[in-house]
């Protein structure tokens, strides 16, 4: 009996060492279910499974099911919730606003360049998301950001003129200066709210999204859609510290490297992505998108770096923000 009693303990050991070194994870995102954000991160985290032997376990949750993005992102910060996919909080640190600098890239190519792999702008975020306990796995390149409205465009093209059409921005300084500087009467709203306060007619439509977040979310209440590629929008994979700690070094490296396979993936699909999704908010719901040529879209950008980036860099520092511009060549 008792021979059978130290095999049976040292069983039991050997189990518990097996769960010890399994790792459950969870993942935050702000898109719904089986979108595409949310189909690519479920494909990682299988892609994760299977590299680390089942040893790492992400779970996906959609629909910012852990909270707002930037409750999301404290809470990573402190270890309380493990990773996730979705835009940088400006609130923990004001220079995060140079993720979403408006009129930044002009083009898919240049914003490879200032987001991707080596890039000026990727490099700063990974080393803000550090200063929070925060490690960036990847950056996913969304799309070029455009203007939602549920009502007739007035003067799409023309900067120099007030439209005095009244839309949803965030609640950053960046977003709210650029729709000023476009024309529109902005009004800082919560995402939360943003679908009910265009339903209701309290704002018009909407700026600090592309087709995709358009159709995703306020695909009811979007007449008309320009792509003025007003910002690039580009989200980070990050994992708290803590979180990456406790993985031994083989399946922390096996992360990496899927994460670093996700992000290469995405740049290889996510331009001809934007245009699907703008076609999509034409056929499936009618919706007239509003091609700007290039006169027009040069006006916009050229306003916007005139009037909106000095404002910007005095909130993020004049001399740590212009720095990386000069480093990017603007």
């Amino acid at each position: 009996m008792k021979h059978f009693l130290t095999g049976t303990a040292a069983a039991a050991l050997m189990a518990l060492a097996g769960v010890a070194s399994a790792a459950d994870l969870k993942m935050s995102h702000v898109r719904p279910q089986d979108t595409t954000i949310d189909v690519e991160l479920r494909a990682f985290a299988a892609d994760v499974a299977e590299a680390t032997g089942g040893d790492v376990n992400i779970e996906i949750f959609p629909a910012s099911a852990l909270g707002d993005y930037t409750t999301v992102q404290e809470r990573i910060s402190v270890g309380a919730i493990d990773m996730a996919t979705q835009p940088a909080a400006s609130a923990a640190d004001r220079r995060m606003q140079i993720s979403s600098f408006p009129f930044l890239a002009s083009n898919w190519e240049e914003a490879r360049k200032i987001y991707g792999p080596g890039g000026a702008v990727r490099e700063v975020m990974a080393e803000l998301y550090a200063k929070q306990d925060i490690t960036m796995l990847a950056a996913y390149p969304v799309y070029f950001g455009g203007i939602s409205l549920n009502t007739d465009p007035v003067n799409p093209g023309d900067p120099s003129q007030s439209n005095g059409i009244k839309v949803r921005v965030p609640g950053i300084k960046s977003f709210q200066l650029t729709g000023e500087a476009l024309g529109y009467i902005p009004a800082p709203i919560p995402f939360s709210e943003a679908f009910t306060a265009v339903q209701t007619g309290v704002v018009d439509g909407v700026i600090g999204s592309g087709a995709e977040g358009y159709y995703a979310s306020f695909r009811d209440v979007t007449k008309a859609y320009i792509p003025a590629n007003t910002h690039f929008e580009v989200w980070y994979m990050i994992i708290s510290n803590g979180s990456l700690a406790e993985l031994d070094a083989e399946d922390q490296e096996a992360l990496k490297a899927a994460a670093a396979e996700f992000e290469a993936q995405r740049w290889t699909v996510a331009e001809e992505d934007q245009g699907k999704w703008e076609q999509r908010l034409a056929d499936e719901l009618g919706t007239k998108v509003v091609q700007l040529n290039a006169d027009e879209l040069g006006a916009m950008a050229e306003k916007v770096r005139a009037e909106v980036w000095p404002v910007v860099l005095e909130d993020v520092g004049v001399e740590w923000g212009q720095g990386i511009l000069d480093q990017i060549g603007k």
